[in-house]
């Protein structure tokens, strides 16, 4: 499966916040948050469901992966999205060994396991 989804009965703005405390628990930072509702409002688009995409790095582990191949910047910062799915918010990301497999290096695959699983552990500390 390409991504890893939860639903939580929490706010949207609940749930980022819970999320931004379990990824400083893992030294990931939210480098920006982009709000897809206001930018397309803002450019003249009907869209009105509640879409934010947080962009989210552990700078050690970005230069671990970047040392290591540096085709593997095509897929930094980490995203996970948080959005409303009917009233209830869902948080989710593209699993980082997904997007890694493409790139077919051993190594880069047991880093990105590791990542990908403190990202689950944080999204499902904040569900």
């Amino acid at each position: 499966m390409f991504d890893y989804t939860v639903e939580t009965n929490k706010s949207i703005d609940e749930a980022i916040r819970d999320l931004e405390e379990s990824l400083k628990e893992e030294k990931f930072g939210v480098l920006w948050m982009f709000d897809i509702k206001e930018k397309l409002q803002e450019k003249g688009l009907d869209f009105r469901k509640n879409f934010k995409v947080l962009e989210v790095c552990n700078p050690h582990e970005a230069q671990r992966v970047l040392n290591e191949n540096e085709m593997a910047g095509y897929f930094l910062p980490c995203k996970i999205v948080v959005y409303d799915n009917n009233g209830n918010t869902k948080i989710g990301m593209p699993k980082p060994t997904a997007l890694i497999s493409m790139l077919n290096d051993e190594t880069l695959k047991k880093l990105a396991e590791d990542i990908e699983n403190r990202l689950i552990g944080c999204i499902d500390k904040s569900k």
